[in-house]
């Protein structure tokens, strides 16, 4: 179960990394909001192309392969980024973000799938947990690129020691990752997810658990990508306080997964996702209107505490069923990802019209859209006491 934390915690370093610092590569790159958002869209779309492999990826290689090949693309794609700042050259930049994406894609889902199975071995919510070792990761990151900030150190350097950390991490803590399934009949399961990993497109109740993903996701994706920089263009403060404020939202998306679990096996997915949302809908509003720092901080507490919990309740939903748990965690976290990072680079765009702050408020639409669909993250059964992996040998 450590290792699991562990890989959670490392991707979110790695990910707030880079959108803590954002402010300071559209400065080296001379890059408006919409550029800087164009330039992020490439990273998505990188996302978007390999999420749909990455659970027949998961079936055949295992987690552990796919984060491995994930934290190896990413370690990659970040000395990319890092060469490109140093260089000046968007088209490397542009490159190293495209392989950025790639690699947080398949990572993402290895991590998730590996989640779902250790929550079914224990036989309560604790998904909320693992992304709370993200979030909490992301928090030291954004705290880092803040102090690093202050300290007037280049994001190229940033970047490489990164990319070292994400390497050496990856390939060795997924040693302690359940054991791949032996069984017959695990092995099945994992032929099945192979075999009709793009079938699960066609369910109903996969699709919509999706929707509630995808309003949750892109919540969280646009104050990682914008908060930052909306508190430095919106509020005139420095790179420093807006790479705080990002940790403040952070902060509050940590402390709220880490309690999660246990409010959702009291109320139920359901509730829990409606009051999440609606609170992230708030937090949106009094961050957007806010004419200080101290009011919008608080809109950003509120933002991160809704924000915090409809990721890992969407995977966990997605893998209610172990036999189609991949094919279904690829299919929701494709349409999670497809917002959470192509939906940033678009209000992006929007914020060269009407400021990067007022273009935050598009976000509620989405918000809106996923309250409506939350019953169908309905919990479908009690959790199964077998992951899809034999439980006699755990090295967690």
């Amino acid at each position: 179960m450590f290792a699991t934390y562990a890989i959670f915690g490392l991707n979110g370093l790695v990910f707030a990394s880079w959108a803590a610092r954002i402010p300071a590569a559209s400065n080296t790159l001379g890059l408006g909001s919409g550029q800087m958002g164009a330039l992020l869209l490439v990273g998505a779309i990188g996302s978007v192309l390999s999420l749909p492999l990455a659970g027949i990826l998961a079936a055949r290689f295992g987690t552990a392969g796919t984060v491995r090949i994930g934290g190896a693309a990413a370690a990659i794609a970040a000395g990319a980024v890092a060469m490109g700042l140093a260089a000046v050259s968007v088209p490397l930049v542009a490159v190293g973000l495209f392989l950025f994406g790639c690699g947080v894609a398949l990572w993402d889902v290895g991590q998730n799938i590996e989640g779902a199975d250790v929550e079914r071995l224990v036989g309560r919510t604790i998904m909320p947990r693992f992304h709370a070792a993200f979030s909490g990761g992301a928090f030291v990151g954004a705290l880092v690129g803040a102090g690093l900030s202050a300290l007037g150190v280049g994001l190229s350097v940033h970047l490489v020691a990164v990319a070292v950390l994400s390497l050496t991490v990856s390939f060795w803590t997924p040693r302690h990752f359940l054991p791949e399934a032996t069984s017959a009949e695990s092995g099945t399961a994992h032929d099945g997810a192979r075999g009709r990993g793009f079938g699960a497109w066609g369910e109903p109740r996969t699709l919509l658990i999706g929707l509630v993903v995808l309003g949750a996701a892109l919540t969280e994706g646009a104050a990682n990508d914008w908060v930052a920089k909306a508190s430095v263009d919106g509020l005139g403060t420095s790179e420093s306080t807006g790479a705080i404020m990002f940790a403040v939202f952070v902060a509050a998306m940590t402390a709220l997964r880490f309690v999660g679990g246990g409010l959702i096996d009291r109320f139920g997915r359901v509730r829990v996702l409606q009051a999440s949302l609606g609170s992230s809908l708030v937090g949106l509003v009094v961050f957007v209107a806010a004419p200080g720092v101290p009011l919008a901080a608080f809109g950003a507490i509120l933002w991160g505490a809704g924000a915090a919990l409809g990721f890992p309740m969407g995977m966990s939903a997605a893998a209610d069923e172990p036999e189609r748990a991949a094919a279904r965690v690829s299919v929701v976290s494709t349409i999670g990802y497809t917002a959470f990072l192509a939906g940033p680079p678009l209000i992006g765009f929007l914020g060269d019209v009407v400021g990067i702050r007022n273009a935050l408020l598009a976000v509620g639409i989405a918000v809106l859209a996923s309250f409506l669909v939350a019953p169908a993250a309905r919990e479908r059964a009690a959790l199964p006491a077998t992951p899809l992996r034999t439980a006699s040998d755990q090295r967690h």
